[in-house]
């Protein structure tokens, strides 16, 4: 049966608690390793799309995700000078409505303590850095820095951009600089300026945009400026910047903007860095989940979504074709691989779009929005309908 098998999973993130979470709402036991010495995910706010709010809901995290979220009126495209609107999609009232959830800001670490108290009584093992995974006729093995070691019936691989699963499984592959760097701050305030309005904005300008909102249930302001350079820029969350730096790639911007970056006390910067989708996650006895399979670009806010819905689908793969394990896995990535594979690539191409230098490709960009706005707002702008209507608790292995 499904409930006894012995499941690794790689790596504490949002996806691996996520996968803890579902498998133990199942009654499925896993063991986590997190290399760090503690739960507390670093980072800033992060947008929690219906897609993924539709997981957090099954496994009962609804009222929770209500407490620590924020929900926007609308995401509004606007004119990185002039703050003129370009497209508006209505959110708060129209979600639940056409997607069957609402769409939340959160911050991240709310996130990931919100789903790390839906693990129960898994496991979980701190400070192990797994530097290793390998297989045999009996299962899959676990080396960790400590010289221990892990054996169980599947490994997942949930550990990040850089993972050591993926790298053993098939071999180096390094990404590649995309040309982007990005800051990230948050701002908190005492009470909501006026000069941040309710909503998820988009601000786009020539090779750069920012992306604002509220996170901490509307106490604090998150930014996301992303900004291209010839430098070559560290993939890492935990590189300190400046307020000076973070104004001195934005001249010239909204006062909007330069009101909110003023404020700016703590602020973050990393390259961005990208990867073709892969042909197929799994070997044998051991599989990948989230950015260690498909890490994508932040431009459709998807990132943790994805991993999220992964999560789901192996949990409910591994449940329902028990003693199976072989096709389990291969209905999961049926399922998963053709989906973040497009958004993967349409990230990637909504990094060009937001980033158009020219007047002219400008022009035909914004008259594009105003037709897409005039006959259905949700699928124009960034046009992310599509992943919002999916819905991963519909899911279901087929024996």
């Amino acid at each position: 049966m499904a409930k006894s098998l012995k499941i690794g999973i790689i790596g504490g993130g949002i996806g691996g608690v996520a996968l803890a979470a579902a498998l133990n709402q199942r009654g499925i036991q896993a063991h986590l390793f997190e290399r760090a010495n503690e739960f507390g995910e670093v980072g800033a706010g992060i947008q929690m799309t219906p897609n993924a709010v539709k997981v957090i809901k099954a496994l009962g995290g609804e009222s929770e995700l209500d407490k620590v979220g924020f929900l926007p009126e609308a995401l509004v495209g606007r004119d990185w000078d002039t703050a003129e609107e370009k497209f508006r999609i209505p959110l708060k009232e129209d979600c639940p409505r056409l997607y069957g959830a609402h769409f939340y800001h959160v911050h991240r670490a709310d996130l990931h303590q919100l789903l790390a108290g839906m693990i129960g009584d898994t496991k979980v093992t701190f400070g192990a850095q797994c530097t290793g995974v390998e297989q045999n006729e009996q299962g899959a093995v676990a080396h960790f820095a400590d010289g221990s070691r892990f054996e169980g019936d599947l490994i997942v691989g949930a550990d990040g951009v850089r993972s050591v699963v993926r790298h053993d499984l098939f071999g180096a592959d390094d990404p590649q600089f995309t040309g982007h760097m990005c800051y990230r701050a948050v701002v908190p305030f005492d009470q909501r300026p006026d000069f941040v309005p309710p909503e998820s904005a988009f601000w786009l300008g020539p090779k750069s945009h920012v992306v604002t909102y509220y996170v901490n249930g509307g106490k604090a302001v998150n930014i996301v400026a992303v900004h291209e350079t010839e430098k070559w820029v560290e993939e890492s969350w935990n590189s300190l910047s400046s307020r000076e730096a973070l104004l001195g790639d934005f001249p010239g911007w909204h006062s909007y903007i330069q009101q909110l970056f003023e404020r700016v006390t703590e602020v973050y910067r990393w390259g961005l860095f990208d990867r073709d989708p892969m042909q197929t996650w799994s070997k044998g006895r051991i599989t990948l989940m989230g950015d260690a399979a498909h890490p994508m670009l932040p431009f459709l806010s998807q990132g943790a979504a994805m991993a999220i819905e992964d999560a789901y689908v192996l949990a409910k793969a591994l449940d329902g074709l028990p003693g199976q394990l072989d096709k389990a896995l291969a209905q999961y990535e049926a399922e998963r691989l053709p989906r973040t594979s497009r958004v993967q690539l349409e990230a990637r191409e909504r990094g060009k779009t937001y980033h158009l230098s020219s007047k002219e490709e400008q022009a035909k960009r914004d008259a594009e929005y105003r037709e897409q706005q005039k006959k259905d707002p949700h699928a124009g702008g960034i046009k992310a309908n599509w992943v919002y209507a999916y819905n991963a608790t519909d899911f279901t292995p087929v024996p």
